[in-house]
């Protein structure tokens, strides 16, 4: 007498998480080649000085907007 539900999962279930793990593996394993591949083209140069001169003066204004508006609450 024994019960059905309380025997254990068939091995074609383990075998399928095997398989879909070893599938990962290999996707994960082709995606790092690719981007070692990618590694190898010539480095991007970095921001100009016109794009670091923008972003310091647009910082700049918006602290001096926050600044100007909190002004009452600052005194």
């Amino acid at each position: 007498m024994t019960d059905e539900s309380a025997q254990p999962p068939h091995e074609e279930s383990e075998e399928n998480e095997v398989l879909r793990a070893m599938r990962e593996l290999k996707a994960q394993k082709e995606a790092a080649d690719a981007s070692e591949a990618g590694a190898d083209a010539p480095a991007r140069r970095g921001i100009g000085w016109k794009t670091a001169a923008g972003i310091g003066i647009g910082s700049a204004a918006v602290l001096a907007a926050l600044l100007y508006a909190n002004r009452d609450k600052l005194k």
